[in-house]
């Protein structure tokens, strides 16, 4: 990816009106569908890892595996059934301005998502 500082990344809205700012830096990468798709991925990942780990306040996923709330399942499926309808019908995609994900991008979101669920256990 680009090699960007912090300040770059915290003021990219002023990419294009300060240029000499963002000097080696294409202005378009702020605004690039693939980045964004996978920026709402990871999102959508890390909640639904989230909400596995509020099965339970005090008990383990191990002690009270996840198929105990067959209404939080449902949810979901519902949640990521509805992610992949607008990653991957050409229409929604451009309404969302976002990419299909191929499965190696897939494997980088679940590899900043899964750890979510072992840091919260």
């Amino acid at each position: 990816g680009p090699q960007m500082s912090f300040y770059q990344l915290s003021h990219h809205m002023a990419c294009y009106g300060n240029p000499e700012d963002f000097k080696g830096i294409s202005c378009e990468i702020f605004q690039a569908p693939e980045a964004m798709t996978m920026a709402l991925s990871i999102l959508v990942t890390i909640e639904m890892a989230n909400a596995l780990n509020s099965c339970s306040e005090n008990q383990s996923l191990i002690v009270m595996p996840p198929w105990c709330n067959i209404w939080l399942l449902l949810a979901m499926a519902l949640s990521f059934s509805l992610h992949f309808l607008i990653l991957y019908v050409d229409f929604l995609n451009i309404v969302f301005n976002i990419t299909p994900l191929s499965f190696e991008q897939w494997m980088t979101v679940m590899k900043f998502s899964v750890p979510v669920i072992l840091l919260d256990e």
